[in-house]
């Protein structure tokens, strides 16, 4: 029965839907996503949050449901956010099955929105507790997030030393030509109507974990009952002769962005480091830059992380756009002509004439204001957390790429991931510690990069694999990797194979292990057991 705010709708048979299904059904002409779990029906938002993909081609374990894309997960029951990166929920309607037959009921307004923010508690000015959150990515928004929808009302304070409220980080490189409003995570209005105070272009110099007091560049300084350090990490500085001429540029920044472009459009531009910043700006400078030249010590771009045969692959996609690759090389020098670049010297001797020089050599955590305390570091300076994102001293949290923390579907070890979905995952967990729920991270590192308008996704953590199993062709990129150690699968890696990526996290989520003889062979049964 429909009303002034809601239509019901009759959207198929209940014969007709499988347990274990996802259907796109329409409702008052607007798709939405039926989903049967345990003969049960539910009815959510069809596409993702995230990045909009049609959550029909997703994964579904139970009631979590899994995006194909980038590993964002979904409570079918109720449209809650279970895995990032995502920071809204999605819309949930009401099914009945009656007389064998499937009815929605929903809100036209919910039907006319694609994503559903979580309710928020508001800010009480009596509360003084306060959380100071140092950084402003999006590990400090989401545990901002985080706090107001577990009911914390008192002061949040949110410091960057960047000129904006946060934004997709990840699209710098991807696409550069973005407006800034369209990278901003949430608006400026989003802040002040949830009580959250962000303070730009204030640098933070030093923790007095004794007193619980933060100081800043400008003098002043803020006491907090709890912090969270998530402070990001900073691009590792060229070191060579002529590294300090002018349109010797690195990428952090939507300024950063902004000016690599202009420099670039139609001049020669020479790429130091074959990592992900430097494969993207490359991708996406491909069309735009006259000449584009990669300079990388290793064999193959990426290699550290997706190995020789992805890394092989990903090259050849650039090399089809006219970019030169120069591996196994180093800059010795750069030289120039009235202060700004005008080539590169490698150590080989040859030169590559240079309008704009990219440096995308890797990246140091932020953590340089923590020296005079005793808060606990690793030995490149990343801060050493456990699985609550607590640090070794009280009252201390911290998240994102500036930690170092267990990663313990994989054998325990403690490394530093600085993925996107990790930051988000990280920053909801310190949330909840802050406010003393006691929970611990359970997550499967996810990222992807994009080149040339096709997306390599990556879930797992692969440091160490001795051994790969390739299904599909890598020359026609259409292929799924698994990275193997001790027998079994640690990593995996496609190109044109949803949503395999996704399928497998979710069956590493479950804690099962997928081994060699499985991933080699061509009976899939280990897939439903997600």
């Amino acid at each position: 029965m429909d009303t002034e705010d809601s239509v019901t709708e009759q959207v198929c048979q209940e014969s007709e839907v499988q347990d274990g299904e996802l259907r796109e059904v329409e409702v008052a002409g607007h798709k939405v996503l039926l989903a049967r779990s345990k003969m049960e029906f539910s009815a959510v938002g069809s596409k993702c949050t995230h990045a909009g993909a049609s959550l029909s081609k997703g994964v579904l374990a139970g009631n979590r449901l899994r995006c194909p894309w980038h590993g964002a997960c979904f409570n079918i029951r109720t449209g809650d956010i279970e895995e990032y990166p995502t920071l809204d929920c999605l819309p949930c309607f009401k099914v009945r099955v009656e007389d064998g037959k499937v009815f929605i009921t929903a809100k036209k307004k919910d039907l006319e929105s694609d994503r559903r923010l979580k309710a928020m508690s508001e800010r009480c000015k009596s509360n003084e507790n306060t959380m100071l959150l140092l950084g402003g990515g999006t590990a400090a928004l989401v545990c901002a997030e985080t706090l107001r929808q577990e009911g914390f009302t008192g002061r949040i304070i949110m410091v960057t030393k960047e000129k904006h409220v946060p934004y997709d980080r990840t699209q710098l490189s991807k696409a550069m030509d973005k407006t800034l409003e369209s990278i901003y995570l949430r608006q400026q209005d989003f802040f002040e109507a949830h009580g959250v105070e962000v303070w730009t272009e204030k640098e933070v110099v030093s923790v007095d974990t004794q007193g619980q007091k933060a100081h800043f560049q400008d003098g002043a300084f803020q006491r907090y009952d709890q912090l969270l350090i998530a402070t990001g990490s900073s691009p590792r500085q060229l070191q060579c002769p002529g590294s300090d001429l002018e349109n010797v540029c690195s990428l952090q920044t939507p300024e950063d962005a902004n000016r690599i472009l202009h420099l670039a459009t139609g001049k020669r531009v020479v790429i130091l480091g074959a990592s992900f910043i430097g494969m993207e700006v490359a991708a996406f400078l491909s069309d735009k830059a006259s000449t584009i030249c990669v300079v990388e010590r290793g064999e193959f771009p990426f290699q550290a992380v997706l190995g020789p045969q992805v890394g092989g692959v990903a090259m050849k996609m650039l090399q089809n756009k006219r970019v030169k690759f120069y591996m196994k090389a180093e800059i010795s020098e750069l030289r120039g002509e009235n202060r700004k670049v005008t080539e590169a010297v490698l150590a080989s001797g040859e030169t590559l004439p240079a309008d704009v020089v990219v440096v995308g050599i890797g990246v140091a955590s932020n953590s340089g204001f923590l020296k005079d305390t005793s808060i606990a570091l690793d030995r490149r300076g990343a801060i050493l957390v456990d699985l609550f994102m607590q640090t070794n001293v009280p009252r201390v949290f911290a998240a994102g790429d500036v930690t170092s923390f267990p990663v313990t579907l994989f054998g325990g070890t403690t490394a530093t991931i600085r993925h996107w979905q990790m930051a988000q995952a990280h920053g909801h967990i310190a949330a909840l510690n802050m406010l003393k729920k006691q929970k611990a991270l359970h997550t499967v590192p996810f990222f992807w990069t994009s080149l040339l308008g096709k997306s390599i996704r990556y879930a797992g953590y692969g440091k160490g694999y001795t051994d790969t199993v390739v299904k599909g062709n890598l020359e026609q990129l259409k292929f799924l990797v698994f990275y193997i150690k001790d027998d079994y699968v640690i990593a995996v890696a496609s190109l044109n194979f949803d949503p395999m990526v996704s399928l497998v996290a979710e069956v590493m989520y479950s804690g099962r292990q997928i081994s060699k003889a499985e991933a080699q062979s061509s009976d899939t049964t280990w897939m439903k057991q997600a």
